[in-house]
């Protein structure tokens, strides 16, 4: 599940930044535990940023399944950028970001190499679990997540899930 809507300005670049979620975000708590029941989770594993922790505790509660943190499912890290307004970061990077996802990393911030390595752990944990979960987290790790626990290359610029939706993924 990607975490539902954040309180943030149209065109605002965010990652790491915890920003708090949209008001009413509780109000499709019933469907989603509904949809998530579906799946027979065993437990919910969630990034520790708000946006994601504050549904996977709120969805766990209603399911009586434990939560686990885990760190190697925050967002990209867009270091210098985090805040700024989209059209204010410089268009020749941009262009190197996009001519290189995976080797640019934005001043002071993370590459999509690196955010592929630490969705790679994330997942190798996932798999050794050997059992349903409920993974709460953002758009870049969950557009990774999928293709790697299917054993399937990532590709940084697929889609990422709409927010506040889950999507089932059956592995083996």
């Amino acid at each position: 599940m990607r975490h539902p809507p954040v309180q943030v300005p149209a065109g605002i670049c965010y990652g790491r930044t915890d920003l708090p979620l949209l008001p009413g975000w509780r109000d499709a708590l019933p469907g989603l535990a509904e949809t998530a029941a579906r799946i027979r989770p065993s437990l919910v594993v969630a990034s520790p940023l708000s946006r994601c922790l504050l549904p996977a505790r709120a969805l766990a509660a209603r399911l009586g399944l434990p939560v686990r943190i885990d760190d190697d499912l925050r967002e990209l890290d867009f270091g210098d950028w985090e805040g700024l307004a989209w059209e204010r970061v410089p268009r020749a990077a941009l262009d190197r970001w996009a001519a290189d996802p995976a080797g640019f990393a934005p001043p002071g911030g993370e590459s999509g190499q690196a955010l592929i390595r630490r969705v790679g752990e994330a997942a190798g944990r996932l798999r050794d679990a050997a059992r349903n979960a409920l993974v709460v987290s953002h758009g870049g790790p969950l557009r990774l997540l999928g293709p790697m626990l299917r054993g399937k290359a990532p590709d940084l610029l697929a889609p990422a899930p709409a927010m506040g939706r889950i999507e089932t993924l059956r592995i083996g």
